[in-house]
């Protein structure tokens, strides 16, 4: 019991806003990454986690029964899950993917603009942990646990600040990262090699053109990157 409390009051203990220039420096990290194509290649795996992930969270939330997911080395990956072939539950499903990344960033900015950097740290490795149970591959088991890894090595022997900094510069990279593979997958359909992407899934299942659906995309990624850095910004007395 001892040792519960003890990791409780560390998960749930508050710190104070990070100082705006490393912030800022967070900030310009993650862009740095989102843009560099070299750094981009490497780090949009973590990007298809947090994508299947939602797709899996959807598909559970809305009562379908999860089947596995699968990630892939090109940073593909797919969600199976059963039930319904039709209605709201496997469009709300279908939809989660490329909206996923950006509502998580924004929930990471909640948390941090409420000072709860260490628990965004444990909340990210128990998704993680929640998520590797579901994978069906090598490469996908192998993705997940190197970024569990990352995140475990940075909450056990980061100082306060280090760990602080770092959960920031996750919520700002998923937060930048969201709307690019939306501005990505929109320039595969236009090349025609994404006939059976997530925004074709939701036209067949709804009759509403893909297009509308990749501007829904772009509207939730946009405007949680928004909100989300007005969070953070407004946290740090910068705005």
């Amino acid at each position: 019991m001892d040792v519960l409390s003890s990791l409780w009051a560390q998960v749930s203990a508050t710190s104070p806003p990070l100082p705006g220039w490393l912030l800022v420096l967070t900030a310009a990290l993650a862009a740095a990454v989102v843009l560099s194509p070299t750094l981009w290649r490497r780090a949009r795996h973590s990007v298809t986690i947090a994508h299947e992930g939602a797709h899996g969270l959807a598909a559970l939330v809305t009562g379908r029964r999860l089947a596995g997911i699968r990630l892939h080395s090109d940073t593909s990956g797919v969600t199976v899950s059963a039930g319904r072939p039709r209605g709201p539950g496997m469009v709300l499903t279908a939809a989660a993917g490329y909206t996923g990344p950006g509502l998580f960033g924004l929930g990471a900015a909640a948390l941090l603009a409420a000072g709860y950097a260490i628990g965004l740290l444990w909340a990210l490795l128990l998704l993680l942990a929640l998520l590797l149970v579901q994978i069906r591959n090598w490469y996908g088991l192998w993705s997940v646990f190197v970024t569990g890894a990352l995140v475990f090595a940075a909450t056990w022997w980061l100082p306060a600040v280090g760990q602080a900094a770092f959960a920031s510069g996750v919520t700002w990279f998923l937060l930048l990262a969201a709307p690019k593979t939306v501005l990505e997958l929109q320039a595969k359909r236009r090349s025609g090699t994404a006939r059976d992407s997530d925004a074709d899934q939701l036209a067949r299942l709804t009759g509403v053109p893909g297009i509308a659906w990749v501007a829904v995309f772009l509207l939730v990624d946009g405007g949680a990157l928004l909100l989300g850095g007005w969070w953070l910004l407004r946290d740090a007395a910068l705005l």
